[in-house]
């Protein structure tokens, strides 16, 4: 008998096996453990394979969602991280951090009365069973072109560029400023939910197909963008980030015991400081945590604080619940793990001791107002209702502005009044010639999937550029 129509949607969401909280609190191992092959197939039976699939155009980078669920569910996972590829260089990666709950997930159309097919989670599985089934071919390229870009920054959106004009024949060299490439999705995203080891097998990647990188290269420091046209690039594309740490300039700052989310996370991440003295680079380690904010770097920063032996870490965030940034699922696992929230509560002053050390922080509780220009409700002070709250170490992860290392050094770049280069909207073109940008330091921080559609977009006007002109 044939199956009833909208029989699919009785199959219910396929749940991943995690690390228990009790075990998971007190490591840095990846927290969601991955789909076994059985388990993709089912939840990619789900899919309705929509003939106007709203989850491809909530995708930032317009991956043939459907397609690569289809190639899943019929086994041929060849074809599934090949159909992927044709349009993300970085498939372990957003599967892995991508919100997809706001973006092809919010446009599943099973999703609209029930759980939306699992697509982040079947991104993740087709290229997780590539690096650990997969033939290692290469996707096809065009033939050189004799034209070379020079991409400054590896984060994701200069890691997509990367990847796209590579395909398209182009001459491709990374420039980094860090020892290692990656950017944010190395020194910002914890080993536990992001493995250094994903990200380096997404750029070797990369090299493979042909991509030079170069590490320890500051440019605005090292070399100047003129002097990229002169060595014989062709355009140039700026990825540099928003990593310049922001604070919230209150009484005792100073205090030995406060540092940004920027620094610690880097420490911690990159330079692996969690495994101090096996590695030379040392992290505060704090008894009683806060971390100010309530975005994924403030999860992020309070999840590692509490892998690293505190006894106890706390959220501070001015807003309500309902106002947090951070994606639902981090801050189910931050309280799952034993994190507490402070919410509706503002810090005034922070409290040190004769020696100069933090022992404490004083705040005051808030209430929400009327909305702001952020649409959110503005926290309004309560008066009379100061607290105090004892901590040894305070993180600040209330945002971060733009990196000012090469658009200082770089006059003819036209910045915002917040420092941030402007472009054309949907080209990515600086008002420099050959020069585009995108990600962080075009937009202040995002996610990792708008910063790669930025990219994306970046690279189609680059292509255009180097074979038409500007």
């Amino acid at each position: 008998m044939a199956d009833k129509p909208g029989k699919k949607k009785t199959i219910p969401r396929q749940a991943m096996a995690e690390q228990e909280p009790e075990v998971r609190r007190r490591n840095f191992e990846e927290v969601p453990l991955g789909y076994t092959m059985e388990q993709a197939q089912m939840e990619a039976s789900r899919c309705l394979q929509c003939r106007k699939p709203g989850c491809t155009s909530g995708c930032p980078v317009s991956v043939d969602i459907p397609g690569f669920i289809q190639c899943i569910l019929e086994g041929d996972m060849t074809a599934a991280i090949r159909n992927l590829w044709g349009k993300n260089a970085l498939p372990a990666v957003c599967g892995r951090v991508c919100p997809q709950e706001i973006q092809c997930e919010g446009e599943c159309i099973l999703g609209k009365k029930g759980d939306p097919v699992a697509i982040g989670n079947l991104e993740r599985f087709a290229a997780d069973y590539e690096r650990a089934h997969g033939s290692g071919e290469l996707p096809p390229k065009l033939p050189p072109t004799g034209k070379k870009v020079a991409v400054v920054g590896s984060g994701p959106s200069g890691l997509t560029v990367a990847g796209d004009l590579i395909a398209k024949g182009h001459d491709v060299t990374i420039f980094e400023a860090f020892h290692k490439a990656g950017g944010v999705l190395v020194y910002g995203i914890p080993e536990f939910r992001l493995p250094k080891a994903i990200v380096g097998q997404e750029v070797h990647f990369l090299e493979r197909l042909g991509v030079k990188i170069e590490c320890n290269a500051v440019v605005g420091r090292t070399v100047s963008l003129d002097e990229l046209f002169e060595e014989g690039y062709d355009a140039i594309y700026l990825g540099v980030g928003a990593g310049l740490p922001r604070f919230m300039n209150i009484p005792g700052e100073n205090l030995v015991g406060i540092l940004s989310a920027n620094e610690y996370l880097t420490r911690a991440n990159l330079m692996k400081a969690y495994k101090f003295p096996d590695v030379d680079t040392p992290i505060p380690i704090g008894k009683n945590v806060t971390v100010l904010g309530a975005g994924n770097v403030a999860m992020d920063s309070a999840r590692t604080a509490m892998r690293l032996g505190a006894d106890s870490v706390r959220i501070v965030y001015r807003r309500s619940r309902q106002e947090m940034p951070a994606r639902a699922a981090e801050i189910h696992h931050a309280e799952e793990e034993g994190i507490e929230m402070m919410l509706l509560t503002n810090p005034t002053r922070y409290i040190g001791d004769e020696k100069g050390r933090l022992t404490g922080m004083e705040c005051i509780q808030m209430e929400l107002g009327e909305p702001d220009d952020s649409g959110r409700r503005r926290p309004v002070p309560i008066p009379g209702s100061e607290l105090e709250i004892e901590c040894d170490l305070c993180i600040v992860a209330v945002g971060s502005g733009a990196n000012p290392l090469l658009t200082q050094s770089t006059s003819d770049l036209q910045l915002n009044k917040w420092g941030y280069i402007m472009t054309e909207p949907n080209t990515g073109k600086t008002f420099k010639r050959g020069v585009w940008a995108g990600g962080d330091i075009v937009t202040g921080a995002a996610t990792v999937i708008l910063a790669m559609g930025a990219g994306r977009k970046a690279a189609d006007s680059i292509h255009e550029y180097l074979v038409y002109g500007w």
